[in-house]
Order: C-alpha cells, then structure tokens, then sequence
C-alpha cells in the first residue's frame, strides 16, 4: 500500500483463505475458511508500525490484525488467537510475561536444494568448522552482517538480552527480553524478517529450519513463562516465603495435559520432527525437572521472584504467537482445573508412555485431531483449518521421493 493510502485511513481487506495457505502456496478446500471466501479486514496495530531501516528506498511495515469486517477477530488469525489467550488469563486478574529464545543458522548462499546447506566464507576467508560454540570470538568472521542486525534491532526498538554462538556449525541464539506476550510474538516475528532481510543484504542466507543440518544441534525457539498479578506484578508462581504455590505445579499440570496435543503447532512442518528425534536437548517429552535440559518442560535455576517454566518443545520453525498461544492456553487450562503434574525428574531418565509426545507430522496431527480440548481453546473453525493446511503439506513431502531413498533403497532386491 501506498505511504499516502496508509496515512488516508484506507482499509486494506484480504480473502479469509490466505489464512489457511500452505507452505506450497496453496490452499485447502473452502469449506474449511467459508465457502464464499468473503474479504477480512487488516487493521493495523498503532504499536506496531515501523520503518524498515535496511531498506535503500523508504519502505515500512505494519503488523496488522486480521479482523472480519463485522469487527471481531478472525478465528483463523493465530494473532487473534493470542489476543484471546491473554484475555483469558486477564478476565482471572492475571497477566502472562514471556520471553523468546530464538536459535538460527546463517550459511552461505543455496541455489541448489539437493545439496546440504554450508557455512559462510567469513572475513578470514575461511568456512567455520564447527569449533566455535560459546567462543566470545565466534561471530568475528560475519562481523558485518551482525553489526547491522544490531542497528537494524535498536532502530526497530527490538531490545536484546544475550547473543551467542550455539552448538550447530554457524548457529547463533538470541534472548529477548521478557515482557507482554504479543509484545514479544511481534517482536520475535519482526526479528525473524530482520533476519532474513539483513542477510540478503550481505549475500548470506539465515535459515530458521528446526534441523537444517545432519549430524547437528536444531534450532529451537524456547519460550519462557510466568505469570503476575494484574496491579501488583506480583509473580504468582512464588509464594511470599519464596516457596513454589499450588497455582505454580496447576500451570505445569495444565502444560502436561496439553502438549502431546498441541504438538503439531510447536512443531509444524515435517523437519521439525528430524529435530525432536534427536532429542539431545530438544527432548520431545512432557516431563517437567527443575534445571534439565532433557526435560520438556524445564524450571531454570533463579530467584524466587523469577521462577518461571520453560517450555523447550517449539522450534524456531514454529508461529511465535501460534505457539506462545498454545503454551500459554495449556497452562491456563491447568489453572483452572487444577492439574496436578507428574513427579519433577532429575538426571537420566526414561520417558514415560503417558509423557512422550508424537514423533512425527501425522502423528501430531492424527493427535490434534482427536483433541477435544484443542477445539475448546482455539475453536474448532482454527483447529479443522489448520489440519487441512499442514495435511496439504505433509502429502506434497510423499508426493517426492528423497534423496535417502533412492540412495539406500534402491540396490535393495
């Protein structure tokens, strides 16, 4: 849209299907976003209307809410859909606080897609090999690319809490500062585009795939939950002695129930299950530990005040407001019903039946399908729509045969 039509108040409408396109660009049958199709409102978030400092011609971005022209929210928005959660917990007095964890690669230019993704040449002319994690000169060698993501996030008011290399070959993570759940959908989503914007620029390609590479660390997108009092802030995770509460173990009661169903939305795409089987550290598992990385659901090591609980399943493939939705609606959930979870693990251990998570696509989905609670939280419009949506994708992935196959598969009598 033009600078002169935004500025003119003029309403920018969409068809209800672009909701529900696949990942291919198509979509699925209109029944599952009204067989007429009928336009949807896109309303700009005052908030949320920025100039995009790494373009050469002036150009913003507004996120918007995608709203049916009677007025209220799309079901079908997964924006909405987080608006609604927050409300929810607002209408008991309380209000979530979130933080993102976001792992990423950055490789090189990929113009061939049967061939595996590699690292960049860095400023010293060489290619990483994978001896970098943790290193405090582990970015040297893109220092240019990470200098304007820098100023592209201060100019976008994108505040940063730490920035590291991770574990994978070229692999780095950032923590966002914790704060109000859409804040920080947006600016995890806003980050994500800064990303992939700034790399172009210097003939890099940021890859925010679950598992890009083989034999290597995927990249997760961690969310950090607590939850306070509305008008005192107060965290009603703790007690005034320092000592966990009922609603505390209630929150991580409701996160067990919900997570086996709410799986295909932490982990949406078929590659998001080549990172969960190799569950070092991205365990695909319920169970809940106080400062376990093997754990689901982890509680890190803090002060009483900041007792939170991790939620390690989503990877950074994963919808941020889709995904804080679901964990933040699962908790809820607990809450009110008053779950108790299981027993807290520690060190090794074997993940029981009831507490291990579907460990692929179809395997999610058939889940989600047969959720009941799925359908109460999100509705059964969202829910049947998004089936369909990643049904789509996951029968294109049959439709071609890999690589492997015709490798492994093909002297076989």
């Amino acid at each position: 849209m033009t600078a002169e039509g935004f500025l003119e108040g003029r309403r920018l409408q969409l068809a209800r299907g672009v909701l529900l396109q696949c990942i291919m660009g198509g979509y699925p049958p209109a029944r599952f976003y009204g067989s007429d199709d009928g336009d949807l409102a896109l309303v700009a978030d005052p908030a949320q209307i920025h100039r995009l400092p790494w373009s050469d011609e002036p150009r913003a971005m507004a996120i918007c809410d995608a709203d049916e022209l009677s007025g209220e929210s799309s079901s079908l928005s997964t924006r909405g859909q987080l608006k609604a959660v927050i409300a929810r917990y607002a209408a008991h007095g309380l209000a979530p606080v979130v933080a993102t964890e976001l792992e990423f690669f950055v490789f090189a230019p990929n113009t061939d897609p049967t061939q595996p993704f590699r690292p960049p040449v860095g400023l010293d002319g060489r290619r990483e090999d994978g001896q970098s994690a943790f290193s405090v000169s582990s970015n040297n060698g893109l220092r240019p690319f990470f200098s304007e993501v820098y100023k592209c996030m201060a100019a976008l008011g994108l505040p940063r809490d730490t920035f590291m290399h991770e574990m994978g070959v070229s692999q780095f993570e950032i923590n966002l500062l914790h704060g109000d759940p859409l804040l920080l959908a947006d600016q995890t989503f806003l980050f994500k585009h800064l990303l992939k914007e700034v790399a172009l620029k210097h003939g890099l390609n940021v890859v925010c795939m679950a598992k890009p590479l083989a034999h290597t660390p995927g990249s997760s997108m961690h969310i950090h939950q607590s939850i306070v009092e509305i008008g005192s802030g107060k965290n009603v995770f703790t007690e005034s002695n320092g000592e966990p509460t009922a609603m505390f173990r209630h929150f991580i009661g409701g996160q067990q129930a919900g997570l086996a169903d709410f799986t295909a939305l932490f982990a949406p795409n078929v590659n998001s299950y080549q990172r969960l089987c190799h569950p070092y550290a991205s365990p695909n598992n319920a169970c809940w530990s106080h400062d376990n990385r093997a754990a689901g659901l982890r509680i890190p090591a803090s002060s009483p005040v900041a007792r939170r609980v991790e939620n390690r399943l989503p990877g950074a493939d994963a919808n941020p407001y889709l995904a804080i939705a679901a964990s933040l609606a699962a908790g809820l959930h607990g809450i009110e019903q008053e779950l108790e979870p299981s027993a807290a693990i520690q060190g090794e251990f074997a993940v029981p039946d009831s507490l291990a998570l579907p460990c692929t696509l179809h395997a999610a989905l058939e889940r989600l399908k047969r959720s009941q609670l799925a359908r109460e939280l999100f509705g059964s419009e969202f829910i049947e729509g998004y089936i369909a949506s990643k049904t789509m994708e996951l029968t294109s992935f049959f439709d071609e045969i890999t690589p492997w196959e015709r490798r492994v598969l093909a002297a076989q009598a």
